[in-house]
């Protein structure tokens, strides 16, 4: 009867853990900081969209053209749709001519959910990181590209729905970009204004006074 009980208490208390599954399938790559950061964000998008956020971290070595598509089909018995899936593979090979390495997927449950994001934009997000040439190593190089390459990905869905994340990390490059953009069309404005605008404003009132 003891023992009856003993178990009855260790499934109560492992069954919540079961049903939480967690939204990183596949982790050869992540310090526990970036894990807790990616479960977070995970969380606070599934609960206001509503959509399944996924990591498949690998260090496995995938020859040239690997097909990431098929590959992550051996990961659909723990995802629940609607889902978006980033795929992060440093050891796959991108061409055999230039024996550069290392690839990144994002992967939809339907085109509905890819209509609420920029595919390019999330992958840069991922890359510059690691492609920078600074103090970091390797292995923090990948932590720090994931976590924001998931989080570039997770703001945009949510911006998409306009609803803000409180758990995603700021993007400077995107706030830099923003800048870079408003300076470039007050640019564009003065440049009109001094060579087209204000040359015909000026014709048209020498004209009126004559």
């Amino acid at each position: 009867m003891f023992k009856v009980q003993v178990r009855f208490a260790l499934l109560a208390l492992l069954l919540p853990l079961l049903l939480n599954a967690t939204h990183i399938l596949k982790d050869d790559i992540l310090n526990p900081e970036a894990s807790k950061l990616i479960e977070e964000m995970a969380d606070e998008l599934l609960q206001k969209t509503g959509i399944n956020g996924y990591v498949v971290a690998t260090n496995e070595h995938f020859p040239e053209r690997f097909n990431l598509v098929a590959y992550s089909k051996k990961y659909e018995a723990n995802i629940s749709k609607p889902y978006v899936m980033l795929i992060f593979a440093p050891n796959a090979l991108i061409t055999e001519k230039s024996k550069q390495m290392g690839r990144v997927a994002i992967l939809p449950s339907s085109q509905e959910i890819a209509a609420l994001y920029d595919k390019g934009d999330v992958m840069d997000a991922t890359i510059d990181v690691i492609a920078a040439k600074d103090k970091n190593t390797k292995e923090d190089k990948y932590n720090i590209g994931v976590v924001q390459g998931f989080s570039e990905l997770a703001d945009q869905i949510a911006q998409s729905k306009n609803i803000e994340l409180t758990k995603t990390l700021p993007n400077e490059t995107r706030t830099i970009i923003g800048v870079l953009q408003v300076i470039v069309i007050i640019g564009a404005i003065l440049v009109f204004w001094m060579f087209i605008f204000r040359p015909i404003f000026m014709r048209i009132k020498h004209g009126k006074r004559e």
